[in-house]
């Protein structure tokens, strides 16, 4: 079965993500957040990261050789 994203272009988007979710966090906070506000911003942007660093070290699919599959 063929991947539907390559490794590249999740790691690009993952990045993407991380850059985004950092700056509209520093935008917002800029214009003034509550407490409640800043643990979002936290979170998205701590999440974003956990996504960028799991796509990087996940194992890749392991492939075989069958010889009775065609």
């Amino acid at each position: 079965m063929k991947n539907l994203l390559s490794q590249d272009a999740a790691e690009w988007a993952s990045a993407t993500l991380v850059f985004v979710c950092g700056a509209s966090a520093g935008h917002f906070a800029q214009q003034g957040m509550s407490l409640t506000q800043w643990a979002g911003a936290l979170a998205a942007v701590l999440g974003s990261i956990t996504v960028a660093v799991a796509v990087r070290v996940w194992p890749a699919e392991a492939r075989t050789q069958d010889a009775n599959r065609d």
